[in-house]
Parts: C-alpha cells; structure tokens; sequence
C-alpha cells in the first residue's frame, strides 16, 4: 500500500508541475471498515428521568428496565421493574439496598430473572412470575455490567473487552471471548441484547452500538445512536450516556435509552 501511494503521490506532483493547477489527492477507499447498520426510527415514549438505566429487555412483550443508584445522584435507584410505556414509570418488581449495592443488568432465563450488581461481585436470582428473591451466586468478574441470554446460557459483560458465557444452572463460567473490531480490543462494553443470533452492545460513554459475533467475538456492524442523544439532552441536560438496547421480537423492533434521558426511541433495524 505505501508503494502504491508513492506511485500516486509521485503522478500527482507530475500533473500539478505540468498543469500548474491544483489537484485534490483521492484518498484511499481500500482500508477495512466497519460496516454501518442503518435504521428506522418508529416511534419515542416517555422515560422516567431518574432512572440510570443499566439493564433493559422486552419479556413475553413486557418491557423491564432495571437501574443503578449512585452517590453522586440521591434520586437514583437500585431497582428492576415494568415500565409504563405511557407514563415512562418503573412499577418496581424488585430492589436493592442502594447504600450496598449498585445494581446493574437483568435478563429472563428459565422463569428466573438473573441481576448483576457492580463492584460487590455478587449476582441475585429471582423468581420471574413472583419476582421472590430465590438466591444468589457469584460474579466470575470484578466487575457486573450488562447481561442476556441465548436462550441456553447467561452472556455478561464486566466493563471490559470480554463477554463471559453463564450456566445457568451452577452459574459457573462456560466460555469466554474477547471482542474485537478489525483486530483490535474493544473496551467498556456494557448493555447487552441478543437480536437474532447476535449480541448487541454499548459502549460505555459513546453513542455508538455494535453488533458482535458470538462465535468469534468479531465486531460485524456498529449504529450512530448520536441524535437521539442530541435530543435527550436539548430536552433535558441531566441527560447522561446512552445505555439500553431491548428487543421486541414480536413486533421485530427495539428500544432504545440512555441513563436518565427523557425519552424511549422506539426503531427498526435494516
């Protein structure tokens, strides 16, 4: 490639000796991208502004969000529950202690709900018709952040650029990945969703979504969820970052959220 450029660049400098005119250079079109993934926004619904949302998911149709309490924001909440699609309220189903633990994602597997919590290295088991708390078990990370399922396994995330695999059962780690975009790490990965035989992701403190592979951890697509985050805060300035994927297969859309934004975008993806 660096021949090929010095071949360009000497053709250039050439035709502008003989020409005496300027010339724009072509840049170069070959290096690998990451394929962009287009969408269509559907429709927006209200969300509760003090929720830091850290977990979000559509079950039997349902939608469900589950949040995180920080110090710095006496308001917030450790607590996952059914979200009013018309008010944007959480009708709460479960909640921590927010003075001990800061809660992170959920996800539905075998009528129980599994909740991560931050930094205490501890995960809650839950029963998912009456919500009775059944058990705990042990993070195999120093960190919990986003979780979903396959339909077989727990998937995790820790903040890093790994993906742990959970049985569900014993809750003891199966298989891990790292992930990777065009050959590199990619770092704070948080929510999670498994759309259609892929897991999707933010990326903590940007706008952006990937689309992995889970065979290989591969980084296959990305979304540019920027103007949503744009309006979230025009609309209301303690808006903080995007975080919140939750796929409806019945209607074949997904939500969209950031932690403490005004609205819920409803889209499809191409």
């Amino acid at each position: 490639m660096v021949f090929r450029l010095f071949l360009l660049l000497t053709s250039v400098i050439l035709l502008q000796a003989c020409t005496n005119e300027p010339v724009e250079i072509p840049a170069e079109t070959d290096e690998p991208r990451t394929p962009e993934i287009s969408f269509e926004f559907v429709k927006s619904y209200p969300h509760d502004i003090n929720a830091f949302t850290e977990g979000f998911l559509v079950h039997q149709g349902i939608l469900y969000e589950s949040t995180g309490a920080t110090s710095q924001l006496s308001q917030t909440r450790s607590l996952f529950g059914i979200v009013d699609l018309k008010s944007g309220n959480i009708q709460v189903k479960a909640e921590l202690d927010k003075n001990i633990y800061f809660g992170e994602g959920i996800a539905f597997l075998n009528n129980k709900v599994y909740q991560l919590t931050y930094q205490n290295k501890i995960g809650f088991i839950y029963d998912a018709n009456t919500f009775k708390k059944l058990g705990q078990f042990d993070i195999p990370s120093p960190e919990g952040w986003g979780i979903t399922t396959d339909g077989k396994f727990l998937i995790m995330s820790d903040g890093t650029s790994s993906l742990t695999w959970l049985d569900p059962v014993t809750l003891k780690k199966t298989r891990s990945i790292q992930v990777k975009e065009l050959g590199y790490p990619v770092d704070k990965i948080n929510e999670l969703e498994f759309i259609k035989g892929f897991i999707y992701a933010n990326i903590w403190m940007t706008n952006t979504i990937i689309k992995i592979d889970p065979s290989n951890g591969k980084v296959v697509g990305k979304m540019d969820m920027t103007a949503f985050a744009k309006e979230a805060i025009s609309l209301h300035p303690g808006s903080q970052e995007m975080n919140g994927i939750a796929y409806d297969s019945a209607k074949n859309t997904v939500f969209i959220t950031g932690k403490m934004w005004p609205k819920i975008y409803e889209i499809t993806i191409k």
